[in-house]
Order: structure tokens, then sequence, then C-alpha cells
């Protein structure tokens, strides 16, 4: 069994886990209740987790490419390799991550258009699933599929460039 170790994303798994229930099985007797929920939870947090993971691994690879002074710092804005404030700061360092940032870029534009527009409001914009799928006209459920194409197809096309995240 998985642990949820913030409490506002406990809470939130929580009602998520609780509308789910309300929602789908609202008619079903009282005593299939708990089981439900208990299962719906599981799902729940086990989807919490991997969404935590592909997050955390772009957002990884774009704050290590970002100046360490800015907070709002879009990564594919820094693709000169002189400019001020870029962690690393020898010229080596800065080429290296200037073509990495160039590779990147040419990556995402290679996305189809709804992948693309699915990964950038996700992991650029820091957009929620909701959120995503009000924006594209689109369920919650075709934003987590572009999203997750987009993820394999980015991470397929680095490794065979031999950039490993």
């Amino acid at each position: 069994m998985f642990a949820v170790h913030n409490e506002e994303s406990a809470l939130d798994i929580v009602q998520d886990s609780m509308m789910k229930l309300a929602e789908k099985y609202g008619d079903r007797p009282p005593g299939e209740l708990p089981m439900l929920l208990q299962r719906i939870l599981q799902n729940t947090i086990r989807d919490h987790y991997r969404r935590s993971k592909v997050r955390s691994l772009w957002t990884t690879l774009l704050s290590a490419l970002s100046p360490a002074d800015e907070d709002d710092h879009d990564p594919l804005e820094t693709l000169e390799a002189g400019q001020e404030g870029m962690l690393p700061h020898s010229p080596d360092g800065r080429l290296q991550q200037a073509q990495l940032l160039g590779i990147i870029e040419q990556e995402i534009k290679a996305l189809p258009p709804r992948q693309r527009e699915a990964f950038l409001m996700r992991y650029w914009e820091d957009l929620d699933v909701a959120e995503t799928a009000a924006a594209m006209g689109c369920s919650q459920g075709s934003v987590k599929t572009h999203c997750s194409r987009a993820t394999h197809t980015l991470a397929a096309a680095l490794k065979a460039k031999g950039i490993s995240l």
C-alpha cells in the first residue's frame, strides 16, 4: 500500500476518490461502498505517484537548465549560450546546455500538435489535468493520453540521441 506524505495531496486524493465513488457508484448498495472506495483510493494514489514521477522528471531536467535566480523562467528562451546567469558557468558547459535545449525544443516541435499542446500546458504552464482539458476542449482522459504519448516520444527521441534522463 502506498502512503501520501504531503497532507494537501492526501486530502486532494481522498476528495477525488469520494467524488469518483459518488459519481460512478452512488447507486450501489451501501455494503459495497467501503471496498469500492478502498480500490478507488488505491488507484488514485497510484495515479498520483505516476504523475509525480513524470512531472518530476521533466521539472528536474528543465530546472537544471534554468538560471538559479529566476523563478518565472522558460528554459527554451535560453538557447543563446552567452546569456548571463546560466548554469554551468564554463563556456563548454553553456555550449552543452544550449545544444541540449536546442535538441529538446526540436523534439517538442516534432510532436503532433495535440500532444505538444498537452505536454506544454501540463509541464511548462504547470496546469492540472482538468485545466488542460478545459483549455484544449477535450476530456481529461485525452489529456492524460496526449501527455503520456508525448513523454514517451520525447524520452525515446532523446535516448536515441544519447541523452539519458
